[in-house]
């Protein structure tokens, strides 16, 4: 019998059919943009639109397909709101040289689709959209690279796997030189983006982590100790498996912690068992819970052990390619700031391009 977490993050799609959809199939969803197009291109040139033709075809090739997967997503051409929007996008990409912001506006109008019904989100994605042509590719990756530090976090209690998963989002994430100076956040500033703050300053890495990670980023319970009985005897009575849920702690040799991310994760915690072949899922009850959240209070209180440890997890933390240039870099930053709802979808837009497998901005 092992534990685990439940999983988190995960969508549901109810299957939907052609009538709900209102009538919109494929070849109508390219009949709808090519009809939307046709007013988007009407301010053109005649020698604008041969390039234009080309830029909004690559659109279309990225975000037809896109809009296919979602179930139910087609019939969003049926919507007005959707339809202006749709030509905003349009413009946009006929107006940019860059084959990214092609991506970036698919992702876009995808997080229309998803979101769409929370109208902050919506102005948020409308503002977006247009003002992608506009910001600067340092700009871009500056503004990703903070929206991700304080948005993503891995879920799983192993602090190698942990520093992994980290590790290949920033590697994804940062495809050029990390920009330096002041001149990228004035500029997303002047978009509206972010408001910089004039006296307060970011989190350091260390500080963010270690707070989130406050599962892994800990002393716990010296072995053979009074302490370490007591918890043993704590999962005994209430009928948790010793092993799964303590384990030996790989920042502190001697020492054992539980085998979660963080403490809110406790909530989550189920049974992952066994039987005849079928593996089932056990949900822990409250008094299992209750139980397994006593033994936080067996955690060593040494202030000068706590200290190492959040040391320690930075020596691992630096061990990691992109991670520890992530840190010189953040290191370095001239200003704080704080990220609009304009900057949030078009930073985690542009993370989900990177790395498809991010969750959808909530």
């Amino acid at each position: 019998m092992e534990i685990q977490k439940a999983g988190n993050n995960s969508q549901q799609y109810q299957i939907q059919n052609l009538t709900i959809q209102q009538g919109i199939d494929e070849k109508r969803a390219k009949e709808i943009y090519d009809e939307n197009y046709s007013i988007a291109k009407r301010d053109f040139t005649e020698e604008a639109r041969r390039i234009s033709n080309e830029r909004v075809k690559e659109l279309e090739n990225r975000l037809i397909p896109q809009i296919q997967a979602i179930s139910g997503g087609l019939k969003a051409f049926a919507d007005p709101s959707f339809q202006l929007l749709l030509i905003k996008a349009q413009k946009t990409a006929a107006a940019t040289e860059r084959h990214e912001d092609y991506d970036l506006l698919s992702e876009l109008l995808i997080h229309r689709i998803n979101k769409g019904n929370d109208r902050h989100i919506r102005a948020g994605i409308h503002r977006a959209v247009e003002i992608v042509e506009d910001i600067s590719d340092e700009a871009l990756l500056g503004l990703t690279i903070v929206h991700s530090v304080q948005t993503f976090f891995p879920r799983t209690p192993n602090i190698n796997s942990a520093l992994n998963q980290l590790n290949d989002l920033f590697g994804k994430i940062i495809d050029s030189d990390l920009p330096l100076g002041i001149d990228w956040i004035d500029h997303l500033d002047i978009l509206n983006a972010i408001r910089i703050n004039p006296v307060g300053s970011f989190q350091s890495i260390e500080k963010g982590y270690t707070d989130v990670l406050d599962g892994i980023a800990v002393v716990g319970i010296k072995i053979d100790s009074e302490p370490y009985e007591t918890a043993k005897t704590i999962l005994h009575k209430n009928g948790l498996p010793y092993h799964s849920i303590l384990i030996e702690n790989p920042l502190k040799q001697g020492y054992v912690r539980l085998n979660v991310n963080c403490i809110k994760d406790i909530e989550d915690l189920h049974f992952q068992e066994l039987r005849n072949g079928n593996s089932y899922s056990i949900p822990i009850t409250k008094e299992q819970k209750k139980a397994i959240k006593s033994i936080l209070d067996l955690y060593s209180k040494d202030n000068e052990l706590n200290a190492e440890m959040q040391k320690n997890f930075m020596t691992e933390w630096m061990k990691h390619t992109n991670l520890s240039k992530l840190k010189e870099w953040w290191d370095q930053l001239p200003r704080a700031f704080n990220i609009t709802s304009v900057g949030r979808v078009l930073a985690h837009a542009n993370a989900q391009r990177c790395d498809k497998n991010l969750p959808s901005l909530n």
